[in-house]
């Protein structure tokens, strides 16, 4: 059990990394990845909500959304419960990380629609959903909380490295049409096909199938 939990964490991060791998999230990664502590803490943010997302709503959609067929509610209801989670982390921060708060500005409640969030919360449901009639509920539960745990951490990873790569990319003599966006989009092409030497190293590692 504990390697099958071990292998989804990291498969997240490496191989299947929502940002890098999938491309979810592109909108903050590419703007508070600027600093190495606004990524820090915007990504602690991500990480918090989309493990609390996900505690709320598999249940949710488990015992509730399932057995009344009402699947088709699934988008609005975990859009709703991401919006109080993330209204929670805003107060939070405004009365107790103040300089936090003003370096995520505008990008903090936009991870109320920040994509990678709630596809790990859609997905993580579709992908362990499906197990709760073999492994039991608690097992399939606990396996959403890992894999939406480690989607997290990998978002963080993701940040944090591009914001290294940006400071360089800043203080390289690029020629003149390629200064700004350009520059930094080739940069995060170039960061992502690093991660695709990962694939298949974690079951290969692990000696799982995922």
């Amino acid at each position: 059990m504990i390697v099958k939990l071990a292998a989804i964490f990291f498969s997240m991060i490496l191989v299947n990394n929502y940002v890098l791998v999938k491309f979810y999230g592109i909108c903050p990664f590419l703007g508070v990845s600027k600093k190495l502590d606004s990524s820090i803490g915007m990504s602690g943010a991500v990480i918090f909500v989309m493990l609390m997302s996900t505690a709320v709503t598999f249940p949710i959609q488990i015992y509730v959304l399932d057995p009344a067929d009402l699947g088709y509610l699934q988008t609005i209801v975990f859009i709703l419960v991401i919006a109080v989670l993330v209204q929670f982390i805003e107060i939070f921060l405004k009365k107790y990380l103040v300089s936090l708060y003003n370096a995520l500005g505008v990008y903090l409640p936009l991870i109320t629609t920040n994509c990678c969030v709630l596809a790990v919360t859609i997905l993580v449901v579709d992908d362990y959903g499906a197990d709760v009639a073999a492994l039991g509920f608690g097992m399939a539960y606990l396996e959403a909380l890992v894999c939406a745990v480690g989607s997290g951490v990998g978002f963080m990873l993701a940040m944090c490295l591009f914001s290294g790569v940006r400071k360089r990319v800043e203080i390289c003599d690029a020629p003149g049409p390629f200064k700004g966006l350009p520059i930094t989009l080739i940069a995060a092409a170039i960061t992502s096909l690093s991660f695709m030497g990962f694939g298949g190293i974690v079951e290969n590692l692990f000696n799982v199938t995922l």
